[in-house]
């Protein structure tokens, strides 16, 4: 393609057509650039409600359950002062809002308030959009095949 010529729009694309070869980074480097671009994309999503990425997490992992501040900060592998940091902000933007835990009066329970759980809806919708704009000249069977390699690399690893 000469220098001059604009590249076709990805819509263009025939859906069922694969993109031009890319060159194989290896594991590591592909890997981490993936990281780098979804992590980036995260960043931005969190930017535009005013959070950070691990105020994002945090909401991300309070969408489905109400774990303790022992569990929470296991799951976001930070230790207890940070935690508390983080949940005491979320409650003072009214985001989050602790209740005792049921099983041990001394144990408080973390969950999202009515703007929290807003607040993680927007996001997640932000969220998707942007990351399913990386994977965007991806053929519908190269995305279930990442998605599929993704989620065993994540099964494997994960503290959630």
């Amino acid at each position: 393609m000469p220098h001059d010529a604009a590249p076709a729009a990805p819509s263009a694309r025939a859906h069922d057509e694969p993109p031009a070869h890319a060159a194989d980074l290896g594991i590591v480097d592909a890997l981490a650039q993936l990281s780098f671009l979804v992590q980036n994309a995260l960043g931005k999503v969190a930017a535009e409600l005013g959070l950070s990425v691990i105020q994002l997490r945090l909401l991300g992992v309070l969408r489905d359950r109400e774990p303790g501040m022992r569990e929470l900060a296991r799951h976001l592998e930070l230790d207890k002062s940070s935690i508390t940091g983080l949940v005491d902000r979320a409650e003072r933007r009214g985001l989050v809002r602790r209740t005792p835990a049921p099983h041990d009066g001394r144990a408080v329970q973390v969950s999202l308030t009515d703007e929290g759980r807003a607040a993680a809806r927007a996001l997640e919708a932000d969220a998707d959009r942007r990351i399913r704009a990386l994977a965007a000249d991806l053929t519908d069977e190269q995305c279930a095949a990442l998605s599929l390699l993704a989620s065993a690399v994540v099964s494997g690893n994960s503290a959630l």
